[in-house]
């Protein structure tokens, strides 16, 4: 384990490669799983205040999805995740013109319609964050349909902090990044 701040860091992140690889899978993470994409708390009132201006973006489906559950749902365990058609797909993904599943939110995004990138545990992903009382566990998610994205990363030299440098300075800061990126350079902070 790397410890950085208040955040517990899988030994996985540092050594393992990963790459999405979305010609192999096809955005298959979008579809697959028991819920849609874990929501934070602070996102629930980005997605209910965006909601407009990303709704140009989500699939028919997706919309009416959306307005017979919600721009998000509460799980059993009391965590918010993204609305789902049919307890698979989420509701806020679509396919191009290829067949691949993209976010929705992202389109919007990218097209400046919205400032919301997309949900963190999205970017962040193949990394699932554990909150626990005063601090934050990292760990590397492994999946069978993310296998041609590690075989891509090998062949790229990519680890998975590298490849998440991005949404992980969007969730923790450049200064934790910088950190983390040291202490697996050096090996200082492993406990």
């Amino acid at each position: 384990m790397i410890q950085i701040q208040n955040t517990l860091i899988s030994d996985d992140v540092r050594d393992n490669f990963f790459v999405c690889n979305l010609e192999a899978c096809k955005g298959a993470c979008c579809v697959e799983g028991d819920l849609g994409a874990p929501l934070e708390e602070a996102e629930l009132q980005i997605l209910e205040t965006e909601y407009e201006a990303i709704k140009p973006f989500l699939t028919e489906a997706g919309r009416e999805a959306i307005a017979q559950q919600g721009i998000y749902i509460k799980d059993w365990e009391g965590d918010y995740s993204t609305t789902t058609i049919n307890d698979r797909e989420c509701a806020y993904a679509l396919y191009d013109e290829r067949g691949i599943l993209k976010c929705g939110i992202e389109q919007a995004y990218l097209a400046g319609a919205t400032s919301f990138k997309k949900p963190i545990s999205c970017h962040l992903y193949p990394i699932r964050i554990t909150k626990y009382d005063g601090f934050e566990a990292l760990n590397y998610d492994r999946w069978g349909i993310c296998n041609p994205a590690c075989a891509h990363g090998a062949n790229l030299g990519v680890r998975v902090y590298q490849f998440l440098r991005e949404p992980l300075i969007r969730k923790y800061g450049e200064e934790w990044y910088g950190e983390l990126v040291h202490e697996i350079e050096h090996g200082a902070a492993q406990v």
